[in-house]
């Protein structure tokens, strides 16, 4: 299964460079499109030198959170008509396609309302709490983009730096790879293909090599001018932050992100999630699915995992709750729109209604009936994950589910509908004959 952001479903209606095959002559390419945190460090090849680790003060840098965890009914709060959420979400749940949910809503910068759903595993599976550890997949992403901006805001690096300047393996047609910025790499402008080589990558093959094959594929647009999906090539930046503080990434996102925003679950490879002491495996249309570890090799793209109330706090954190850890300039350079993008979720009625669609670093954004939403989402198999919010009001959701679902993505809407005291329209139509225009 590839490993994609799923706001652009439509794109696998067309051509993604997942695999390659060389005939003689001719180029034939197949379309398609952090290491427990405490524990075990996956250091992608390279042995960075270590430094002291930098002091961490959790309780004075991580995002307010209620003393007692927002579960019941009568400890839901906010404008947000909850029960009516909670009621949509039990029925979402009677679908065939669902498994098991977690789901957090933050209002108004506050965390409002935390629920788990479905159990963990076909039959016998442990009922989902807000302590059920789940993969962030492509989510992963804007935690390598919010690790550099800070780095650049300290002065690690700078975001105009060439990537040639940091002895990376990504190799892009012309060299291409010694003029394209950090800030452009993170902002997925590298003129490659879509998700190119993903095909290489699930089939087994080292990252770095993998990497170091770019050269050979034709470009999508000059590097730097459009923008194009990439998990591979992405997962560049981890080599970036490696040579900038010759420490591994997974070192960094924990000292620089987790401890401090009090991120106590979040892990970053296949360990940290099954070490954690409740997990969600994968799975599919009420089977198991294999639990696969390619997308954990390029950690910079897809190697979170947590619980769903850590990634509440991420949330929070990039709304500007926790300025200690990201402070206001280090999110408007992630959050700020720097390439036009496709149609989040394709021609669906989700995908026409978010309006203006851009990419900044990692982060993706656009405009849903006049307020402007920041977020990601990701996918890889037997998974999903999402995370969407309103900066304005510093009101979103995160939900992370053990399927491949389509449903919670809808749900979305339903909850800035709420929000935003909409009339009430059926995102979701449970009754209508299942779509495949959503479907990974």
């Amino acid at each position: 299964m590839n490993e994609f952001d799923p706001i652009e479903l439509d794109a696998r209606k067309g051509p993604f460079w997942r695999d390659w095959r060389v005939v003689p002559g001719l180029a034939i390419v197949a379309v398609i499109g952090l290491a427990a945190l405490a524990l075990t460090v996956s250091h992608g090849g390279r042995a960075p030198k270590q430094k002291a680790e930098p002091m961490v003060a959790a309780a004075a840098t991580a995002p307010p959170t209620p003393a007692v965890l927002p579960l019941k009914p009568d400890e839901w709060r906010g404008q947000i008509d909850y029960r009516a959420l909670d009621a949509r979400i039990r029925t979402m749940m009677t679908d065939r396609s669902m498994q098991g949910l977690a789901v957090a809503v933050v209002e108004d910068g506050r965390l409002s309302f935390v629920q788990g759903y479905g159990v963990t595993t076909p039959g016998d599976g442990e009922k989902v709490g807000a302590d059920t550890v789940f993969r962030w997949a492509s989510l992963s992403k804007t935690v390598a983009a919010t690790l550099s901006a800070r780095l650049a805001n300290e002065g690690a690096f700078s975001l105009d730096d060439p990537l040639g300047k940091f002895g990376v393996s990504l190799r892009l047609p012309n060299d291409a790879q010694n003029t394209l910025t950090v800030e452009q790499l993170l902002s997925q402008r590298t003129g490659l293909p879509r998700n190119a080589y993903d095909g290489w990558l699930e089939g087994g093959r080292d990252p770095k090599m993998i990497r170091e094959s770019l050269a050979a594929v034709p470009l999508l647009c000059p590097p730097a001018t459009c923008h194009s999906y990439q998990n591979i090539a992405y997962d560049t930046i981890r080599e970036v932050v490696e040579a900038a503080t010759h420490r591994s990434y997974a070192d960094e996102a924990r000292q620089r992100l987790f401890a401090p925003l009090g991120m106590t679950s979040a892990t970053i490879g296949l360990d940290g999630l099954r070490d954690a002491p409740h997990w969600a495996p994968p799975s599919r249309w009420g089977h198991t699915a294999p639990l696969t570890e390619f997308y954990y090799r390029v950690p910079a793209a897809a190697g979170v995992n947590s619980n769903i109330v850590d990634l509440a706090r991420w949330m929070q954190a990039q709304m500007g709750q926790a300025p200690a850890v990201l402070p206001p300039p280090v999110l408007a350079d992630i959050q700020r729109p720097r390439v036009n993008t496709g149609r989040p979720y394709g021609n669906s009625p989700l995908g026409r209604s978010l309006q203006h669609p851009s990419y900044g670093l990692g982060m993706r954004s656009f405009t849903y009936k006049g307020h402007r939403l920041v977020g990601h989402s990701g996918a890889v198999t037997g998974y999903r994950s999402t995370m969407m919010f309103d900066p304005a009001t510093r009101t979103g959701v995160v939900m992370l589910w053990n399927s491949e679902a389509n449903l919670p993505f809808k749900l979305q809407a339903e909850v800035f509908d709420l929000a935003y005291h909409q009339p009430f329209q059926d995102w979701l139509q449970l009754k209508a004959r299942d779509r495949s225009d959503l479907a990974p």
